[in-house]
């Protein structure tokens, strides 16, 4: 087994409306070293309405994935914000809680060890790989491009669960952004919610709520926001107001950029909000 060999958890939308956070998230960790093997058979996690609809169900989702992850005897990496949240979740009752885990464990018919870890991929590359091996790769800095950095809400909270980053003032993206050359503007939007969830059912409220964001954003010079939520990321996009246009881009995209991955540049056109233009600024290339 590889030092840096990595169960990979994607997830649902990784698969499906975000599979250019996919492309770009396998292509650096390869850049990086970082092997990653998909968990084998894996399910939907939950997220985003088993926890609000079978309590019981929004723990053995998860569960099952643990179970096949802890039988390869890896770490999981999960780009996902909300697919992390579930897991982590999942594994804190698992870990602190005996009547659940005895329950979980009789249901999918095994004995969790608990001595799996569960990244998100940006806390294994400031913490893990650490941003002086990351700036090796660097082949085109990013200098001069502006971009506020959105963590959302499923990242940081329950941080006694989640343990991610600082909970009111989170710095990892901020610091992958800094060391590729990128100007990251702080902002008072950093964790708040954008209304992901609620963006069917109250699409009018959500739409406010992100044209605010975006708003603050454009009025600070901001030339993009950057992210590391594929539910965030299509709501950004998405539910901007009419003129707004402000390019929504995941961490790793902007990692691949400055690696000189050709291939994250591809997935970058599939952008709802056109980047291109950007991405050829920033990169100095036609």
């Amino acid at each position: 087994m590889t030092k840096n060999k990595f169960a990979y958890y994607p997830g649902c939308s990784l698969h499906g409306t975000a599979r250019e956070y996919d492309s770009s998230v396998k292509a650096v960790c390869a850049q990086l070293g970082i092997e990653l093997a998909e968990i084998p058979d894996w399910n939907c996690c939950g997220a985003t309405s088993a926890h609000s609809l079978d309590k019981d169900l929004a723990m053995l989702l998860p569960a099952r994935n643990l179970k096949i992850v802890e039988s390869q005897g890896l770490d999981v990496i999960i780009p996902c914000a909300a697919c992390f949240s579930r897991t982590k979740i999942c594994a804190d009752a698992i870990e602190n809680n005996d009547s659940v885990r005895s329950k979980i464990e009789t249901e999918i018919g095994f004995t969790f060890k608990r001595k799996t870890k569960i990244y998100h991929l940006a806390e294994l590359l400031v913490q893990k790989i650490g941003l002086e091996e990351i700036k090796k790769h660097i082949k085109q800095p990013l200098e001069g491009l502006r971009v506020v950095c959105y963590y959302g809400c499923l990242l940081v909270r329950p941080h006694e669960i989640t343990q991610f980053d600082d909970k009111e003032n989170p710095q990892f993206l901020d610091s992958l952004m800094s060391a590729i050359g990128v100007n990251t503007i702080d902002w008072p939007y950093k964790t708040e919610c954008c209304g992901a969830s609620l963006s069917l059912s109250k699409a009018k409220m959500v739409r406010g709520m992100v044209s605010k964001m975006i708003d603050w954003a454009i009025r600070a010079e901001a030339q993009a926001v950057v992210t590391a939520c594929p539910l965030c990321q299509a709501n950004l996009e998405m539910r901007q107001s009419r003129g707004q246009n402000l390019p929504i881009f995941y961490f790793t995209e902007l990692l691949g950029l400055s690696f000189g991955l050709r291939e994250v540049r591809a997935s970058i056109a599939a952008h709802l909000v056109e980047s291109e233009k950007l991405v050829r600024e920033v990169t100095k290339t036609s």
